[in-house]
């Protein structure tokens, strides 16, 4: 099964958009997404996250929950969740099975993508579980994403940037009409703080659909938050209440911010104020593998998943805020299609040196290119070049060992989901 998905296309990158190859699945298998209501979630940086604390909320809320999730880690199974939980690579095999015949009806005359099968299958799976609510993640852009053919009550719009330039626009504006597709007529958008640019177009559009809107900074929003040990300490302003003493096992402002627009987007779907017990109850249990995730220590090594030069800003201003590192060495990699030298720059400040290597995707961008790039932004002396990731963890954690300073050195492995999935395997299997 794993293989006949890893057969359909060479990388997931091979992407259409076209909603009729998933709609006439979905028609197929009985319109499984019907089934139950949604929350679907779009923007530039922060859907995972955003996403593994909505589903927190709502199960500590006593609702059955599916989550759809992309792209993953270790496995293909972690993108489709029910109650918290990867469905077993038993039942993702039956899964797949089940919609098999399906698929390939739908294949002629043109194939599905990968992520058109997974859509179908976490769909079909939801509806089998059965839960009471899905929450769904865009995996591009927003109107013609395959999720898009649900009818969601509730929309979140992360943070819009500029990524995926070729596929979904090169202005910010652009990408954002892309994003707004999934605010549907009479649904509840909730908005978290976006460029002006952004802004105005998916306001135009909520007024344009009818969808009652709730912003960031205005109806919701973080209204005080401090660094604690394992986390931060926030209180949040909700669509109905507000909730103080919330502790959050995950670091950064850009964490605090997903925090409130998660709690916005479950007070708009239950239409009601949460139970300050169950909003301390869900936060307290989400975690964001991969998202400023410590997987070492003496030294410690962090691996972040951050692909683009918005999603570095926000995780170098969460390094600032949450360690308190002297030295800090960076293990870079990246894919070809991403913007290297302006996420090099924005990594510039907050590197002692960085060692640049290529991961594991057939997309990476070569050692020797990056290189090139990174000379241009650090200077030769603070650059090293392998072309294995394992050979630049062992050079990072020696140039941070170097440092001798006892636990204020550290290691920052980034740059991709693919680069920070490689480091946490290669660290776990030592």
């Amino acid at each position: 099964m794993m293989a006949a998905l890893a057969d359909r296309f060479p990388s997931e990158s091979a992407m259409e958009p076209d909603l009729d190859r998933i709609s006439r699945l979905c028609d197929l298998l009985g319109s499984p997404q019907a089934a139950y209501p949604s929350i679907h979630l779009t923007g530039t940086n922060g859907k995972t996250s955003t996403a593994r604390m909505v589903d927190s909320l709502l199960r500590a809320n006593g609702l059955r929950t599916g989550r759809y999730t992309s792209p993953h880690l270790d496995s293909p199974t972690e993108r489709i969740c029910v109650e918290g939980e990867p469905l077993s690579e038993e039942r993702f095999g039956e899964v797949y099975d089940e919609n098999s015949p399906y698929i390939g009806l739908v294949d002629d005359p043109v194939r599905m993508t990968i992520f058109d099968v997974l859509t179908g299958m976490a769909f079909a799976a939801f509806a089998d579980a059965p839960v009471d609510v899905a929450v769904l993640e865009v995996g591009l852009g927003g109107l013609w994403d395959a999720t898009n053919v649900v009818d969601a009550p509730v929309a979140v719009v992360l943070p819009i940037g500029l990524d995926h330039v070729p596929l979904l626009g090169t202005t910010v504006a652009e990408i954002a009409v892309e994003k707004a597709g999934i605010i549907k007529p009479g649904s509840t958008a909730v908005l978290a703080s976006q460029p002006p640019e952004a802004a105005e177009v998916l306001l135009a559009h909520c007024v344009a659909v009818g969808a009652t809107v709730a912003r960031e900074g205005l109806e919701f929003g973080v209204l005080d938050r401090s660094v604690a040990v394992g986390g931060q300490l926030l209180s949040l302003q909700g669509l109905h209440g507000q909730y103080d003493d919330v502790f959050l096992p995950l670091h950064g402002p850009y964490q605090a911010a997903n925090a409130a627009a998660a709690l916005a987007a479950v007070e708009a779907f239950l239409g009601r104020p949460l139970a300050a017990a169950v909003v301390a109850e869900g936060f307290a249990a989400a975690s964001s593998p991969g998202r400023l995730e410590v997987v070492r220590s003496s030294p410690t090594v962090i691996a972040d998943a951050a692909h683009n030069a918005a999603g570095m800003v926000a995780t170098v201003a969460a390094l600032d805020d949450a360690f308190a590192f002297t030295t800090l060495v960076g293990v870079v990699a990246v894919l070809a299609d991403k913007d290297a030298r302006a996420m090099l720059e924005v990594l510039e400040p907050a590197l002692t040196s960085v060692v640049v290597t290529a991961n594991s995707s057939p997309r990476a961008l070569p050692a020797d290119a990056l290189f090139g790039l990174a000379v241009d932004v650090f200077g030769e002396d603070r650059v090293t070049v392998e072309d294995r990731l394992d050979d630049a963890l062992d050079a990072a954690v020696a140039l941070a060992d170097e440092a001798g300073e006892y636990g204020g050195a550290g290691v920052l492995v980034t740059g991709s989901v693919v680069t920070a999935a490689d480091a946490r395997r290669l660290l776990r299997s030592r």
